[in-house]
């Protein structure tokens, strides 16, 4: 049984790969003491466009400053996708290899590939073997593959000198019963050692790991804490306890626990790794873990975004990562807009108050209700906003589907009429408010863009306070007044966001005039609820 913990090469992915000489050399004591042989000490690559730590690239310079024990393999990784095109695999093989394996560090080199990468990237076996290294591939997302793709992809390795075949769930999708079959379309082509690197989204990384060792698999794959892209990986914790418990070796595990309360638990806390719902779902339905793990770093993506989102992706799928389908998920519209209400009944030549949620509404609730009883504006509120008196609230505006399907119930108790792109609903929304009294008005997103059409507006994002502001305008309202609009707290990046959002509205011609009225951090005019307005 091979135990390889590859904490520093999978956790990179959080820290750039960017540990400390000094947390190198307690987990090197660590693994070491609990009885782990086989170590992956990070990526090899020819990729620089940014700073990444020594472990991006693990070169026999910066491993031979570390004390190795003589005991241990000592492991690098290389992604497929640095092996394949128009210059093939050799060039690059040479440079980021460019001693045999009996003048480095490394001894086995291990390399990833997407399965149409795998047949091109092959040939670099013979070349490492050739060097003196041990060779490993990683296939991965190969639970998407049928048992017929399986088993051509295991006939192809038997061609090459690969001392293990690992399969990787990169999804986080597999059960046992799944891992189990993949290993036997495996084994009924390849004899070879098989490997497998299992991912934590259904919590079920160390179930896999286990259930793979008793269908005969002969190398296992964890981390530290299960520090790794997305939910991480199996725990080297609780796998290293049950290896010792089915060989009966004893493990120190006396450092490890150490490591894990003066460094890793502090990262997890920072980073936020681990499995959670929103990487279960994304296990469920076979979505890329990284588009979870960028909106979680993301405090633009509240909860709803984060869910509508997961659901966007399950319809259009999200296998690869990509910044692009990230960006049009967020947006959830897509489609010429569709509206039926026409703003201008409304609004025409009036003031209109547009309530947010922060603080600054209850704060100045009485001051707030005291100037529309007196002033008679037409008050809006932004999606279920309730710190002013129910009666002083004319009409409410929401446009994000999820955060409206969570919301049904209370918008249906509620009084006022809701302003939404009904038409533009999902159906299950669409259904959920089929009692209340909607005003369908058309909502398009396009980036840096605001128009102001009759039944309809184009913004450039799909926050609420943009369609509402563009409601107002495209209904031809005199001013609107606002309060709530705090700010976040901190240097919270949303201020940044909601300040652009801001000065587009008010550079874009025929926009309605914005004053503030209760405090704000926004580039916007302000006077205070206390005092006469101008």
């Amino acid at each position: 049984m091979k135990h390889l913990d590859c904490t520093l090469r999978d956790g990179g992915y959080y820290n750039n790969w960017n540990f400390s000489e000094a947390v190198i050399v307690q987990y090197i004591n660590a693994m070491q003491a609990a009885g782990i042989q086989t170590i992956e000490l990070g990526l090899r690559s020819l990729k620089n466009s940014t700073f990444s730590g020594a472990c991006a690239y693990t070169t026999d310079a910066f491993l031979r400053t570390l004390e190795l024990p003589a005991s241990m393999t000592i492991g690098v990784m290389v992604n497929g996708s640095e092996l394949v095109g128009k210059h093939g695999a050799q060039q690059a093989l040479e440079l980021m290899f460019p001693n045999p394996a009996s003048e480095s560090p490394v001894d086995l080199v291990r390399i990833a590939c997407h399965v149409h990468e795998f047949a091109e990237a092959l040939p670099a076996a013979n070349w490492l073997k050739e060097q003196g290294y041990e060779v490993g591939f990683n296939l991965m997302q190969i639970a998407n593959c049928s048992e017929r793709e399986i088993k051509a992809l295991a006939r192809v390795a038997n061609e090459y000198p690969l001392d293990v075949l690992y399969f990787a769930d990169s999804m986080g999708s597999m059960s046992p019963d799944e891992a189990a079959h993949i290993i036997q379309w495996l084994r009924s082509e390849w004899q070879g050692a098989l490997g497998i690197h299992t991912h934590d989204n259904l919590g079920l990384a160390l179930s896999n790991t286990l259930r793979a060792m008793d269908e005969g698999v002969t190398w296992v794959d964890s981390t530290v804490t299960g520090m790794g892209r997305g939910p991480g990986n199996a725990r080297t914790e609780e796998l290293a306890i049950e290896i010792a418990a089915r060989t009966g070796r004893a493990a120190n595990l006396i450092p490890l626990m150490t490591l894990l309360r003066e460094h890793f638990k502090p990262m997890q806390a920072k980073y936020g790794w681990g499995t959670n719902p929103y990487y279960y779902l994304a296990g469920k339905y076979g979505i890329h873990p990284t588009y979870i793990q960028e909106m979680l770093s993301d405090s633009r993506f509240g909860e709803e975004d984060i869910l509508a989102v997961i659901d966007y992706l399950r319809d259009e799928g999200g296998k690869k990562f990509s910044v692009h389908t990230l960006d049009a998920a967020r947006h959830f519209y897509s489609g010429p807009p569709v509206g039926r209400w026409t703003p201008v009944d409304l609004f025409e030549g009036k003031d209109v108050l547009l309530l947010g949620t922060g603080p600054g509404v209850a704060a100045h609730q009485q001051a707030l209700e005291h100037f529309i009883r007196q002033t008679n504006p037409i008050v809006m509120a932004l999606n279920t906003q309730s710190s002013i008196a129910a009666e002083l609230i004319d009409v409410r505006v929401a446009c994000h589907p999820v955060r409206l399907l969570a919301d049904c119930d209370a918008h249906i108790g509620l009084p006022q009429p809701l302003i939404t792109p009904y038409s533009m609903l999902p159906a299950n929304v669409q259904s959920a408010l089929a009692s209340k009294n909607v005003l369908d008005f058309g909502l398009n997103v396009q980036p840096d863009t605001f128009t102001f059409e009759s039944t309809y507006c184009t913004i450039p994002t799909s926050l609420v306070v943009a369609y509402a502001m563009a409601a107002a305008s495209s209904g031809k309202a005199k001013r609107i007044l606002m309060a709530g609009f705090d700010g976040y707290p901190g240097e919270d990046p949303r201020n940044a966001d909601t300040n652009k959002l801001l000065r587009q509205y008010q550079d874009t011609a025929s926009s309605t005039p914005l004053l503030c009225l209760t405090p704000t951090r926004y580039d916007i005019d302000c006077q205070s609820i206390y005092g006469p307005l101008k």
